[in-house]
């Protein structure tokens, strides 16, 4: 894929970069995506992203669909490269590149004032779906795992500033146990994704996620709360 944009962008590419499990550690094979990110001079437009997917494609039919593409301009400034990304970019990005360039690390406060918005949001929402759910299809396992583990995610990102494994993050949420959140359900969703297991024993858990939901909104919304920069 590097030798793709290569040859479609000349002189205007400025990076290829792995992020994401690839580059930090904890990669699985079902239920992980393959994150590329882009840096161009001026960004990419939407015909070579197509182009990007159907070249994909002629490479690995099966791994294809597993990829998750981030990009932006030298300034990062256009596209798709949300703040956390930018962190996982700045700490860990595996690279085949031309230039190097850095966007301005988020402060810690940026940090926070990001995942408060759409981020924790979303989880919400996400998590409120799966308890409505009487069963969960194989097309959902990828995204019930994920909204399990999301609380470790991001109140490591919230206390640091920055962006780990999921290994990482639910081992820093064992030494923190913040009140109310159920730890060790997180830990079951992370074994369940080492072993690349099916999800379906975890699923009557979902009837706690309303709870792992107020106990992260509380610690997001102390104006106490911790700062732990590693």
């Amino acid at each position: 894929m590097a030798a793709f944009w290569q040859a479609r962008l000349g002189a205007r590419l400025l990076g290829v970069y792995l992020i994401g499990s690839l580059a930090h550690g904890g990669f699985s094979g079902r239920y992980s995506d393959i994150d590329m990110a882009i840096v161009a001079e001026d960004g990419l437009g939407r015909f070579v992203r197509y182009l990007m997917h159907a070249k994909a494609a002629t490479l690995s039919l099966q791994l294809a669909p597993m990829l998750s593409l981030f990009w932006t301009s030298r300034h990062f400034s256009l596209g798709r490269f949300p703040l956390l990304d930018r962190v996982d970019y700045l700490d860990h990005a595996v690279t085949v590149e031309r230039e190097r360039v850095l966007p301005l690390r988020p402060s810690l406060e940026e940090t926070r004032v990001y995942l408060r918005g759409v981020p924790f949001a979303k989880w919400a929402e996400d998590a409120q779906q799966f308890v409505s759910f009487d069963a969960l299809k194989p097309k959902d396992h990828k995204a019930y795992i994920r909204t399990l583990l999301y609380p470790a995610r991001l109140i490591y990102s919230w206390t640091t500033g920055r962006v780990a494994s999921n290994d990482d993050a639910v081992a820093f949420l064992y030494e923190q146990r913040p009140a109310g959140l159920d730890v060790d359900l997180i830990g079951l969703a992370l074994q369940c994704r080492r072993d690349g297991a099916n999800p379906m024993p975890l699923f009557p858990a979902r009837m706690a996620l309303p709870d792992q939901v107020r106990a992260c909104a509380r610690l997001l919304a102390s104006p106490h709360a911790p700062a732990v920069l590693k």
